[in-house]
């Protein structure tokens, strides 16, 4: 390409030589010309062997975004997340507040019963669930997810569901942002313990 370019300057100024008369002072003005066209070339090359250099076709242009697979988001991997972040309640229990518990449910009471003969409302009736299976309110339309995870609602299960329920359990349908102090988490499990015909032993 630069061969190129230079021969046809080249040729220009030879053909202006032979069909007029120059002057000492045109042939000086040509060949300044000429001479600065052929660094404009080389530099134009330079810039352009360093904005796209061949050597350098196996390097990444983009950084590599990895995609987890689907399956590390299942449910047993997420309730193991949680629990491994959060405070056990047991040893809190020995002094937790049934009063301040109680406190704590209104967040929950528009929602939930607690009533032995209490109908479902958004959610199912928290009656006698400490230690009772999952999904055990007759009627109530639970979650694929919690029916799936199955088992009971020891101490410590509410515990982990109550901290952050989607976390959890992803896919239930509670609809709640969760209780982070874990005194708070304790004194409103005490409090459902008491809501059964016969309260579940502590741990």
């Amino acid at each position: 390409m630069i061969s190129t370019i230079i021969l046809s300057l080249f040729t220009s100024i030879n053909n202006l030589y032979i069909h007029h008369i120059m002057s000492g002072f045109e042939i000086n003005k040509l060949f300044a010309s000429l001479i600065l066209a052929i660094v404009l070339v080389i530099i134009i090359g330079i810039i352009g062997n360093i904005i796209i250099n061949p050597n350098n076709k196996n390097e990444q242009n983009a950084y590599k975004i990895e995609i987890p697979d689907s399956n590390d988001s299942n449910t047993s991997l997420a309730s193991n997340s949680v629990s491994n972040e959060i405070v056990p309640i047991s040893n809190l229990l020995i002094n937790a507040s049934i009063e301040n518990g109680k406190k704590i449910y209104k967040k929950c009471g528009t929602c939930h019963a607690i009533k032995k003969e209490g109908k479902s409302k958004i959610g199912p009736s928290l009656w006698n669930i400490v230690n009772n299976r999952k999904a055990n309110a007759d009627g109530f339309a639970y979650s694929n997810a919690l029916i799936q995870f199955g088992g009971h609602w020891p101490y410590e299960e509410l515990n982990f569901f109550l901290y952050n329920p989607k976390s959890y359990i992803p896919g239930t349908k509670m609809n709640f942002v969760g209780i982070k102090k874990p005194q708070d988490r304790a004194d409103l499990i005490l409090w459902l313990r008491e809501n059964s015909d016969q309260p579940s032993p502590l741990p």
